[in-house]
């Protein structure tokens, strides 16, 4: 597959290790410049350290890396730059904004709100570009019902950003063990 030519963007989920990222990199494989948002927070954490630098060395050196919770600026950004921006993941964007909020024990819907009003500024961006854009994300709605409060206000507010992303896409890409389901 080469870089999705379309008006609108690309979705991109499945559950962890389902090779979610690796099939968005692949969408952009013929491109050399790429802006690649990594929306989240970071980690003080030699196994996470491993992990983002086994993403950074799959990836083009001529690829632009941006590191930030800001995604929705850091899109606009980068489609006034272009030619491509592929940002991943929304759940790892989702956890840092409940993070700096410091929100994990706040009200539901005072959080819901926090990372709405975040997703809305996301979802305005991603109707605006002009350049294509995927999007990483985790399928969350398929599993058992967290035991914890965070892990059940995480999958409701990731869920309700999907749903809100995936709107605004013209295809979703269900990865399934190395496996994509267009949707």
């Amino acid at each position: 597959m080469s870089a999705p030519d379309l008006a609108s963007p690309v979705l991109v989920t499945g559950g962890v290790r389902s090779g979610k990222s690796r099939h968005a990199e692949r969408l952009f494989a013929d491109l050399d410049a790429v802006t690649y948002i990594a929306a989240g927070p970071t980690y003080d954490d030699a196994d996470w350290a491993a992990r983002v630098a086994r993403h950074r060395e799959r990836r083009p050196a001529s690829w632009t890396t941006v590191e930030t919770l800001d995604v929705a600026t850091a899109v606009r950004a980068a489609d006034r730059a272009g030619p491509a921006v592929l940002v991943d993941c929304l759940g790892t964007w989702i956890t840092g904004l409940v993070d700096e909020a410091g929100a994990w024990e706040a009200p539901v819907d005072e959080v819901e709100a926090t990372v709405s009003a975040r997703v809305d500024l996301l979802v305005a961006a991603l109707a605006d570009a002009a350049v294509p854009v995927v999007l990483v994300t985790n399928e969350v709605g398929l599993g058992v019902i967290p035991e914890h409060r965070s892990g059940r206000l995480f999958r409701d507010l990731l869920g309700a950003a999907n749903q809100q992303v995936g709107a605004v896409c013209a295809e979703v890409h269900l990865v399934v063990a190395g496996r994509v389901l267009v949707i």
